[in-house]
């Protein structure tokens, strides 16, 4: 199956959540969640039925999936490294798992204020518009490593307009972004639920 190519606003209003996947436009009054805050559907409107606990394992997965933009075949592989690093270093998996997501290169791009939505940061790595340590690099799911560097070649394609600050754990300079260190639990978003997914993979 390729990538979802269809309306990206739909997937926040099947989670509930506002995803943040239309750039500017996720922050604005024109977010489809705050215009049509129930699921898509002709059926959409009516009250949510209450989920099973497999169901909310699964709607966790599909929320986080989306966030990131990743396709469920590489995401379970993440979970499966994810799963090898935190018995190797004796480490939370749940953290492991989340660090991977976050350090991502085109998440990273997307943090860092340089992409207006984590689609734009894949655009841009592909296209070869993003230098890692100095290189042309064009794989988006590459995960950077502490002290490690991205540069935007062409800065105008980075947004003026800032919606979010950037984590403590990256240093912003024009148009680089450096992982000063690893982020923490609590730097990355509070609503992902990294419990269901562990549970939902360790049927």
């Amino acid at each position: 199956m390729g990538r979802y190519t269809g309306p990206k606003e739909k997937l926040s209003r099947r989670e509930g959540v506002n995803l943040n996947l239309k750039g500017a436009r996720s922050f604005s009054d024109k977010a489809g969640i705050k215009r049509k805050p129930f699921p898509p559907g002709q059926h959409g409107a009516k009250r949510r039925p209450r989920l099973s606990n497999y169901g909310l394992q699964l709607r966790e997965k599909q929320k986080v999936k989306r966030i990131y933009g990743i396709r469920e075949r590489q995401f379970k592989n993440i979970y499966k490294q994810a799963d090898r690093k935190s018995k190797l270093s004796g480490l939370d998996k749940g953290l492991e798992f989340l660090r991977m997501l976050e350090l991502r290169l085109d998440n990273l791009l997307y943090l860092a204020g340089l992409a207006p939505s984590r689609a734009a940061a894949r655009q841009y790595v592909v296209h070869g518009h993003v230098l890692l340590d100095g290189n042309k690099f064009t794989i988006p799911s590459r995960e950077i490593k502490e002290g490690e560097s991205v540069e935007l070649k062409i800065a105008k394609l980075a947004p003026a307009e800032k919606f979010f600050p950037v984590p403590d754990w990256i240093e912003v300079s024009k148009n680089k972004a450096r992982v000063a260190r690893l982020p923490i639990r609590e730097e990355i978003d509070e609503g992902i639920r990294e419990n269901l997914i562990i549970e939902y993979y360790s049927r």
